[in-house]
């Protein structure tokens, strides 16, 4: 069943349900106000055929003709205590006195059917004064039917009435639910489109106010398009930068083994070349598992309190090893630091931080490791004195492959382009993040924010940084 029928239906039903509920009221209501209307009529002429009674000396009760005849709609009967009717209205006979007569000291009313027809029937005891004795009955008993027809009456009109104003609220919800439901459609529409003709750079047109209901869905679902096609852009560079950076190992490991085979000889040159270019495949290959896992949160941390500045200080060690060309490595401001953390994966943080540092630096050039806290936070940053980068290429610098200049050459440890994504996803699997700030022919640095041990880990203010 469609969402339409259904808001129809579920309409449709709770109106019928209040009309039930109303015309239910209604006519109890309508049935007791006449009912009543009725028990005050009778009593309003028992109590005046009972001023007009005539007591002889021996008890029996007489009444004047007159006073038997003040209604013409009730029948009117008077029994004597031992039960005997004094006077009996024509049609009456067959109506016996109420069985609880005998002791009644107030009016009774009850509903009696004779020949067919429905009867309400007032019994009202005659008590004598002083004595307070009661010496006869007054019987009188008026026709409902009046009351009943006016009840069908209304029965009817209550009946056909709340099925015309179903059947109109039920055209009226199908017709409403489809316009309410006609910009959903029109977003099914395109999303099928979307999926059919694999275009994601479609989006749905805005139909109605932003901040309405379907506005809001439209919204959201055109920025879940973007997103869908920045992951599919994403993807599909990944796939071609992964192609690409597998091309060119595999084009020499396949040289140098056509080489062996036209020679017939293992040449010791061939056999270091496949063996490099297979290693940094396997790097390769590594770094893209580690890239998924810390995407993905489940990257294996090895937990444990670390002293930043012995860490700082071994990297510092090894990264005098990995420079050339005249480049300097040095140490500025160093403080004693204490974090948790997995050790080895911020060793490689740091080295791959350092390895893009001086990739980027040119003969003579510094590149300084430096040390400290801000409020919660342990701060270290890797500057350069290098070429620096533009602005605009700063929100890019984190994504897998991406390198400024296509051309640079590799690292051992930079690899294809992944070191940078690689301490950017290892530092947001330790709680902290990572910043750059670089500015064209002056220079570069990288700070990494981690939360020190037993501090509390608020957001440290710009001015510290």
């Amino acid at each position: 069943m469609t969402l339409r029928a259904r808001l129809t239906l579920w309409y449709s039903g709770l109106l019928a349900g209040v009309l039930f509920l109303f015309g239910t009221a209604v006519y109890l209501l309508l049935s007791y106000l006449l009912t009543k209307q009725v028990d005050d009529s009778l009593l309003s002429t028992a109590s005046d055929i009972r001023g007009a009674a005539i007591r002889t000396m021996d008890g029996v009760i007489g009444f004047p003709s007159l006073a038997l005849n003040l209604t013409a709609e009730a029948r009117v009967q008077v029994w004597q205590t031992d039960g005997v009717p004094a006077v009996q209205a024509p049609g009456l006979e067959e109506l016996p006195l109420d069985d609880l007569a005998p002791g009644l000291t107030s009016a009774r009313y009850r509903n009696v059917i004779l020949e067919d027809v429905e009867y309400r029937v007032l019994t009202y005891p005659l008590i004598a004064q002083p004595e307070n004795r009661v010496v006869g009955y007054l019987q009188l008993a008026n026709s409902l039917a009046t009351v009943r027809q006016a009840l069908s009456n209304l029965l009817i009109l209550m009946v056909v009435g709340g099925i015309v104003a179903v059947a109109l609220a039920g055209l009226v919800g199908w017709s409403t639910a489809g316009a309410a439901l006609r910009p959903l459609d029109r977003v099914t529409e395109t999303a099928v489109q979307i999926t059919r003709a694999d275009d994601l750079s479609r989006r749905i047109p805005m139909a109605g106010p932003p901040r309405g209901e379907v506005g809001r869905l439209t919204l959201a679902f055109n920025e879940t398009l973007e997103r869908l096609e920045g992951l599919f852009e994403t993807q599909r560079r990944f796939l071609a930068d992964v192609s690409h950076e597998l091309r060119t190992p595999l084009t020499t490991i396949r040289g140098n083994v056509d080489l062996i085979r036209r020679m017939k000889t293992a040449d010791p040159e061939s056999l270091e070349a496949i063996k490099a270019e297979v290693d940094r495949m396997s790097r390769m290959v590594n770094d893209l598992l580690l890239l998924a896992q810390a995407e993905s949160g489940r990257l294996p941390l090895a937990m444990e309190a670390i002293e930043l500045d012995t860490l700082m200080l071994e990297v510092f060690k090894q990264a005098k090893l990995l420079a050339s060309n005249g480049v300097r490595v040095e140490i500025g401001r160093e403080e004693q630091v204490q974090v948790r953390g997995d050790k080895d994966r911020l060793k490689q943080v740091f080295l791959n931080l350092v390895a893009n540092a001086l990739d980027h630096t040119g003969s003579g050039g510094v590149v300084t490791l430096s040390l400290g806290c801000v409020e919660g936070w342990a701060r270290l940053t890797v500057s350069d004195t290098g070429r620096g980068m533009p602005q605009e290429e700063l929100p890019h610098i984190f994504e897998r492959f991406y390198r400024i200049d296509p051309a640079r050459k590799r690292s051992d440890l930079g690899g294809a382009g992944l070191g940078l994504s690689i301490a950017y996803w290892i530092t947001r699997s330790h709680n902290g993040r990572i910043e750059v700030a670089s500015e064209v022919g002056k220079g570069t640095t990288f700070s990494v924010w981690l939360p020190r041990v037993g501090e509390n880990s608020a957001e440290p203010s710009l001015s510290a940084a």
